[in-house]
């Protein structure tokens, strides 16, 4: 079974914020609902080497996602490829998914009193397209795909970076198919940004 992911490269992260108004873009999205967002880190390290860094936040997609355990019209749920996604038509609004996720991404639609979050552009991925957050990221920083299958781009990339790879508080139990890869950080000065 395919589990889509985004991958992103933080070492080659700029904080340059192109995914978040791509993602506004694409989704045409109101002022103030963000469903793709970069966290800053920093600066830190010794004067005069001082250093940012960022944290791109958005849907994990999980592999068992904890909103979709609790929403009761079943409008939080999952697609065979991975994809988490909320039915609009379904939901009433009553922010269970907001409450039971981690990573506290979701964004309520105060106007239709209605649950919205990232969908992975599963829009552009059904016409074989990718999401619009990887085609705008200036630096690459970004890698989009099936994280199941130990052939595609993603999964080589994510072999390549070994031990460097990581995912969003793991303790949470909802195994994220997002992935970060860091190499010159260690890791829970960045994890402590998502929390």
């Amino acid at each position: 079974m395919a589990q889509f992911a985004i991958v992103v490269d933080l070492d080659r992260c700029t904080g340059c914020h192109a995914c978040t108004v791509a993602c506004a873009q694409e989704n045409r999205l109101k002022p103030g609902a963000l469903w793709t967002q970069v966290r800053e880190i920093g600066p830190d390290g010794p004067f005069p080497e001082l250093q940012m860094h960022f944290l791109p936040l958005a849907c994990q997609h999980c592999a068992d996602p904890a909103c979709v355990k609790v929403c009761p019209t079943g409008a939080s749920h999952k697609r065979a490829d991975g994809i988490v996604l909320i039915d609009r038509e379904k939901c009433i609004g009553c922010q269970r998914c907001q409450q039971a996720c981690p990573y506290k991404i979701q964004h309520f639609d105060a106007e239709a009193k209605k649950m919205e979050k990232c969908t992975l552009c599963a829009h552009l991925i059904d016409r074989g397209d990718t999401p619009a957050c990887v085609k705008t990221c200036t630096t690459g920083a970004r890698v989009f795909g099936d994280i199941s299958d130990r052939s595609s781009p993603v999964s080589k990339l994510l072999e390549a970076a070994g031990p460097n790879v990581y995912q969003l508080l793991p303790q949470a139990g909802t195994n994220p198919s997002a992935r970060y890869i860091l190499r010159r950080q260690p890791w829970s000065d960045i994890h402590q940004a998502a929390e």
